[in-house]
């Protein structure tokens, strides 16, 4: 008896095997058409003007936005830079080690654009060279005021809207001071 199971066990891995090895492979064309596909979705990330760049004196930052987790705030962002809001501003609060911050009309802290966001709080980490919106004490008061981090700022984490990352060109955040000029901002795209 005990030969019958193992017989059968054989025959019946048998037949799995050639099952198997009897699917069709993925062509050439196939794999191709879902590499393509892949990669469509990543040219479609790219293709929504996701990458804003901010002219300094001293060169040129670029910074990559996340609508996926604030997609408001992104829109709102890219909305005031498509207008100018944002060209010839300053960084009116620069903290060394801590964040810099920038993005009002009045250059005093107390300035914005006439509207509030609601907050779109996350999982992503105030980590160096995030990007997110500066606000008063009441969540949904962030306007057109954002700071980048200097490093880990955990404390915030779940506070602020984060909606961005420094991707190149941090080094030149770490040299703006009180009052250095956003010469323009630009949504790469546009």
């Amino acid at each position: 008896m005990m030969l019958f199971y193992r017989s059968f066990a054989l025959a019946f891995a048998v037949m799995l095997g050639l099952s198997v090895l009897m699917m069709t492979p993925a062509t050439a064309e196939q794999t191709t058409h879902s590499a393509t596909q892949h990669n469509h979705g990543k040219e479609k990330h790219m293709s929504e003007n996701n990458v804003v760049t901010i002219e300094l004196e001293t060169g040129t930052v670029t910074l990559e936005l996340y609508p996926d987790v604030a997609p408001k705030t992104v829109e709102s962002f890219k909305k005031l830079i498509n207008q100018g809001f944002y060209d010839g501003l300053t960084f009116h609060r620069v903290i060394p080690g801590f964040m810099a911050q920038g993005g009002d009309p009045d250059g005093t802290g107390m300035g914005g654009p006439g509207f509030k966001l609601k907050a779109e709080f996350n999982d992503k980490k105030h980590v160096r060279g995030t990007l997110a919106m500066a606000r008063t004490a009441d969540p949904d008061s962030a306007g057109s005021q954002f700071y980048i981090c200097y490093g880990p700022q955990p404390h915030l984490d779940h506070q602020y809207t984060i909606f961005g990352q420094v991707t190149d060109g941090m080094e030149l955040i770490d040299g703006v001071k009180n009052g250095s000029v956003m010469k323009k901002l630009t949504v790469v795209g546009e």
